[in-house]
């Protein structure tokens, strides 16, 4: 597939990051020879091809694409110079997003599993048989969903389950990478996503990453702030990392931590502002009040925690000096001086990012309150490059998960549904019986697939739709693996492409994916981002949202209650412009006479103006590259995009002369919570058994389970298969070198990889890293699925592990 390019821009940062982009402008329709953007170059006139605009598939940084089509098929994809977040940039990922739908063994017919094998079977039969298995056991029935689903999709997942079945088994893949953050939000400003946006990286005067590989997992916001620098503008970047990376490479400070203590570094930031009389006082007394675990004896840990003085919290972390803590961490005293000495300084603009560092961590949610409150502390807060943004892996993560609500406690709006009022407003706007929503939580990810892979749990038919939990899920030995022991365990998987998941499924459909569809995003910084479809999926591969609006239907056809709302109508009732219902769950109706996700967005939008997340009307999603909530309406019928939440200057919704609201507080009175969270030991240390500490992650050119990127030729070439990094110096003690296979070993699982000495990567002695990419080698069967006691996220970042030199 040939793919176009007008001007080629190098990632500043490395060869190994370079990317070619086309500049183009489009139009919110399909555009033929598209016009020449201002300052720019056309791109060279194709024939027959015609260009559409829509958010890059892969991360949640939301680049925007222009997406080239002859002949029913993507030709060329090119960098989106209209657009906000990318600027016409890609990252060699979205360079080459357009052949990922184009694999050679892309799924194109549902097939059910009879005697051991996977043989094809009818649409007509496939939703029978998922419908059949849940009217016989609705509440052991569960959906495990993805930062990946659109918008429309993981709504209607949530409306079937939790307004249809009275079942709130549910929850996504986010649960492993963003949990974290949610909790840490919720229970900072009593609401969640960040308030700020990516326009801080062109304001900050430092940048201080907290355990993220910037440069690698988000690159193109990483050579956004890097073209600063290499344009002269006096900026620093602080690298809190436990190995070596790209990004280091590019640091003005690295910082090498030992793995869990940034529960103390952080703490310790907060003691020295205290001790240099560097408390932001003015802003702390009229925005903060301060909090600390609860620590009643015999009662459980909750959220909230308990009321705590600024004495009290200067008392806890008392203990955090930067001596003490330089014991711990790795960090020199001195270097624990240099982040306090940055915080206490006003006068420069401070960006905190992270990602899955302090997210995949067994107090993620404590880390990310820790975070949170040395910048509200410091006053580090409020400012256009100043302040606490947490960052996404998934391009929809925000969007679909945290907005939509397809978390297992969760409703859309930020809503749950074990709080009555708010489970009652759902039924309202659902138009539901009363009592319709279970108040009882589901089960999180981890718990769900234990209940599931277990001889007695009470999970006994799961549906996964757009993800791979077979390569994803934590020690996959106990939460996946164990289902091929289970004949009575019922897995359906909606996917493009066999994975790891599909080699145990029972039931395998076929999807549509990315252009092959209608869609709605919605990326890090809180920006709603819609495409309309540009292809066709091959054979009878078909729209997910499609799938699980059959499935209702033919429920609703079997007499299930819950498929009817309190008038009797279907549960995803749609009616064309005459008042016509359409029958949407009949494919050849899906794209008829309604636009299905316009449908379910509209529906969708009122919950979000609850608590003030007011997303886009769909018609205006249309016109843009994406807006950013609350998008408010102006007295001339325009629309107006929010770039900071919670200051008057920028947000509709702060009272007049505030000045500063969080006006969606956990106490109620507009201020945010500095929380005091102290240093908890991790689950699992090196000892003389296993004497290495296991790190996982990603790599530039490849995304997740490398599903869609290892289906990319010049992708799987750049980056073939996974590999272990380790240090030099325990390289040398066990007689390795570069190429020689190693085989690692945990209280889990074992694995042989080939061994990389001072590569992309360094780790520290003592330290390993693996790629989990991979689906030949499943790092995972390794991990730990331990995790935070609040957000239930895993921790992926850090378990005890052995090498053993694999003889020739």
């Amino acid at each position: 597939m040939p793919v176009l390019e007008a001007s080629r821009r190098r990632f500043i940062q490395s060869a190994a990051m370079a990317a070619a982009t086309a500049v183009v402008r489009g139009r919110p329709a399909a555009a033929a020879d598209p016009p020449t953007p201002p300052g720019g170059l056309a791109l060279p006139v194709l024939p027959g091809v015609t260009w559409d605009k829509a958010p890059c598939r892969f991360c949640g940084v939301g680049c925007h694409v222009q997406v080239g089509v002859r002949d029913g098929k993507v030709v060329a994809v090119s960098g989106d110079r209209q657009a906000e977040v990318n600027k016409g940039l890609l990252c060699v990922k979205g360079y080459h997003v357009g052949h990922i739908l184009y694999g050679p063994d892309r799924l194109t017919r549902p097939m059910l599993r009879k005697n051991g094998k996977l043989e094809p079977i009818t649409w007509d039969e496939a939703i029978d048989t998922i419908a059949r298995r849940i009217h016989a056991a609705p509440q052991k029935f569960a959906f495990y969903g993805s930062g990946q689903w659109t918008v429309p999709e993981g709504y209607a997942a949530n409306k079937f389950i939790k307004g249809g079945l009275s079942n709130n088994h549910i929850d996504p893949n986010a649960r492993l990478c963003m949990a974290s953050a949610v909790t840490g939000y919720i229970s900072t400003y009593g609401v969640d996503e960040p308030y700020n946006c990516y326009d801080d990286l062109d304001h900050c005067d430092v940048l201080v990453l907290w355990g993220n590989n910037f440069a690698e997992m988000h690159p193109v916001l990483f050579s956004r702030f890097i073209d600063r620098k290499l344009k002269g503008d006096r900026i620093t970047l602080v690298d809190l990392t436990t190995r070596h990376t790209r990004t280091s490479e590019r640091a003005d400070h690295v910082l090498v931590f030992q793995p869990q203590s940034d529960l103390s570094i952080a703490n310790c930031i907060a003691h020295q502002l205290i001790a240099a009389n560097a408390v932001a006082t003015d802003f702390v007394e009229k925005h903060c009040t301060f909090r600390k675990p609860w620590k009643k004896p015999g009662d459980p840990q909750t959220l909230m925690g308990e009321p705590c003085s600024f004495d009290e919290y200067k008392q806890l972390v008392a203990e955090y000096t930067p001596e003490a803590v330089a014991k711990t961490s790795g960090l020199s005293a001195e270097q624990l001086r240099l982040l306090g000495r940055l915080f206490a300084d006003r006068s420069k603009k401070i960006l905190s990012l992270w990602c899955m560092g302090p997210n995949q961590h067994t107090q993620g949610t404590a880390m990310n309150n820790l975070i949170h409150a040395v910048h509200l502390l410091s006053g580090h807060w409020g400012r256009p490059g100043d302040g606490p943004q947490s960052l996404t892996g998934q391009p929809s993560a925000c969007g679909t998960v945290r907005e939509v609500g397809t978390l297992s406690h969760a409703l859309p709006g930020d809503l749950r549904v074990d709080k009555p009022d708010q489970a009652a407003r759902a039924e309202q706007l659902w138009n539901l019986p009363p009592g319709r929503i279970n108040p009882k939580v589901g089960y999180h990810a981890v718990e769900m697939w234990e209940k599931f892979c277990t001889a007695g749990g009470d999970i006994d038919t799961l549906w996964v739709q757009v993800t791979n939990p077979g390569q994803t899920l934590p020690n996959v030995h106990k939460l996946f693996d164990a289902k091929a022991k289970l004949p009575n365990k019922f897995l359906i998987v909606s996917d493009v492409y066999p994975t790891a998941t599909t080699e145990l499924a029972d039931l395998v459909l076929p999807s549509a994916m990315w252009v092959e569809k209608n869609g709605v995003f919605g990326n890090s910084e809180r920006r709603t981002q819609q495409w309309f479809k540009m292809v066709n999926p091959p054979g009878d591969a078909r729209d997910d949202c499609w799938q699980t609006i059959a499935v209702a239907r033919k429920l609703f056809d079997l007499g299930h209650s819950g498929m009817r709302d309190k008038d009797g109508k279907f549960l995803f009732h749609m009616t064309d412009a005459k008042g016509q219902e359409v029958p949407v769950w009949k494919w050849e109706s899906y794209y008829g006479t309604v636009n299905v996700d316009e449908k379910l967005f509209e529906e969708y939008r009122p919950f979000t103006q609850i608590k003030h997340k007011d997303v886009a009307p769909y018609p205006e999603l249309v016109k843009a590259r994406g807006l950013r909530w609350p998008v408010v309406k102006q007295p001339d019928g325009t629309w107006k995009e929010t770039r900071y939440r919670f200051l008057e200057e920028y947000d509709p919704y702060v009272a007049k002369g505030k000045g500063v609201q969080f006006y969606h507080s956990v106490a109620g009175d507009d201020k945010a919570f500095i929380w005091f969270r102290p240093y908890v030991p991790p689950p699992e240390v090196p000892d003389k058994d296993y004497p290495l500490w296991l790190d996982t992650g990603r790599v530039l050119e490849h995304w997740h389970t490398g599903t869609m990127t290892r289906r990319v030729p010049q992708l799987k070439r750049a980056m073939p298969s996974a590999y272990v990094e380790v240090s030099r110096d325990d390289a040398t003690a066990l007689g390795v070198k570069t190429g020689d296979k190693v085989r690692l070993e945990t209280r889990r699982g074992s694995l042989e990889l080939t061994a990389w000495i001072d590569g992309r990567g360094k780790c520290p002695k003592g330290h390993v890293f693996v790629p989990f990419f991979d689906e030949t080698k499943l790092i995972n069967r390794l991990t730990l699925e331990a995790h935070c006691p609040f957000s239930k996220q895993p921790d992926y970042k850090k378990c005890a592990v052995r090498l053993v030199k694999v003889s020739a």
